[in-house]
């Protein structure tokens, strides 16, 4: 069984910034790739920021140049540091992560983290 836990989120005021750290149970260069959505009240989940299991990245438009999704090999964590932070950017985070055993891929979730930027 492969585990995502999500940390970081919290409360923070526009223009602030957080990071958020997802630590997983098995090792990340299992992970074909590894990535961040996120769901706001009524709202549909999306994509956040991708990143690969050779580094390559992906990011939603509304982030460009604000987010950084990274990795951390050694720790097994892949981290989304959030700078610029808008009231819109309130909503649960989630890792994603599409885990590769026996040629198979398997995609898990983790349980949220709340993020919220007030005004």
């Amino acid at each position: 069984q492969v585990q995502l836990v999500e940390s970081g989120g919290g409360l923070v005021q526009a223009g602030g910034s957080l990071r958020l750290s997802c630590a997983a149970s098995r090792s990340i260069f299992r992970f074909n790739r590894m990535g961040w959505y996120r769901q706001a009240p009524g709202k549909q989940r999306e994509l956040v920021a991708s990143i690969t299991s050779g580094g390559s990245t992906n990011y939603a438009e509304f982030v460009k140049d604000r987010f950084t999704i990274s990795r951390d090999n050694a720790n097994n964590t892949v981290c989304l540091q959030m700078n610029s932070l808008k009231p819109e950017d309130t909503a649960v985070y989630y890792c994603n992560g599409d885990f590769l055993m026996w040629g198979r891929s398997s995609n898990y979730w983790g349980q949220g983290t709340q993020v919220t930027v007030s005004s």
